[in-house]
């Protein structure tokens, strides 16, 4: 089966500097990839040149067969990609910022489907956004990834600012989205959420890949989370 993301050698570059550098990936199709790395690893910079939001330097980006390497507005037109919450408009309101995204209200809760309850979206619905917690801004900004309907989405780091109950729901959610056949690119920080929701992944370190994570090593993973936590913080620290 043809991956859904191939990347190969691929590099970015922030403020005239290198900031991701011959990074190899694979998504298969109907799979969850994780990105994890510490703060300043590259994972965003990363995610948003795939997602059409940044340039790649070098190397090749074939996103369902198709080269995008040097189209920027190709890539962003394949993902469904969330918008940071703290930049979302603090003059609208949820539904305003989804109805943007993906025209009529009607039709984008019916491709949340499920992830409406996760997120507990509906009484945000008419809330005006400045009035809006962080939390309450990352599920708004959750829902935005999915609000066209893509059926390849990437996420930087969704988990931020959700309670206990909120990842849970969002974590078992967005699972059974992929076991239904979407394909999902996330950045995390949550080594539980890679071990055990996660089909494939790697590690990034200072822009470079530190360990590539495949479906049985983050099975094996699962079986032992300490241990896998252990090697992981290990490999961050250096």
């Amino acid at each position: 089966m043809n991956p859904a993301v191939l990347l190969a050698g691929a590099a970015v570059d922030r403020n005239g500097q290198r900031v991701v550098q011959e990074v190899d990936l694979t998504v298969t199709r109907g799979s969850w990839f994780g990105v994890i790395g510490a703060n300043g690893s590259g994972k965003t910079s990363l995610l948003r040149a795939l997602a059409g939001r940044l340039p790649f330097a070098a190397g090749s980006c074939l996103v369902e067969d198709e080269d995008l390497s040097a189209d920027r507005a190709g890539r962003a037109q394949r993902f469904g990609f969330s918008p940071p919450a703290d930049a979302l408009p603090e003059a609208l309101r949820a539904r305003d910022v989804l109805e943007l995204i993906g025209g009529d209200l009607d039709a984008v809760r019916a491709r949340l489907g499920a992830l409406q309850a996760a997120l507990g979206l509906a009484p945000l619905l008419d809330r005006w956004i400045g009035d809006c917690s962080a939390g309450m801004r990352q599920r708004i900004a959750i829902a935005a990834a999915f609000a066209g309907g893509h059926a390849l989405v990437i996420l930087d780091e969704p988990f931020n600012w959700l309670d206990p109950v909120a990842m849970f729901d969002l974590r078992e959610t967005l699972r059974g989205m992929v076991d239904n056949g979407l394909t999902l690119v996330t950045a995390l920080h949550d080594l539980a959420t890679l071990a055990t929701a996660c089909n494939a992944g790697l590690m990034l370190a200072d822009g470079q890949v530190a360990m590539t994570l495949d479906e049985d090593m983050l099975q094996a993973a699962a079986r032992d989370p300490l241990a896998f936590e252990r090697r992981t913080i290990d490999l961050l620290r250096s």
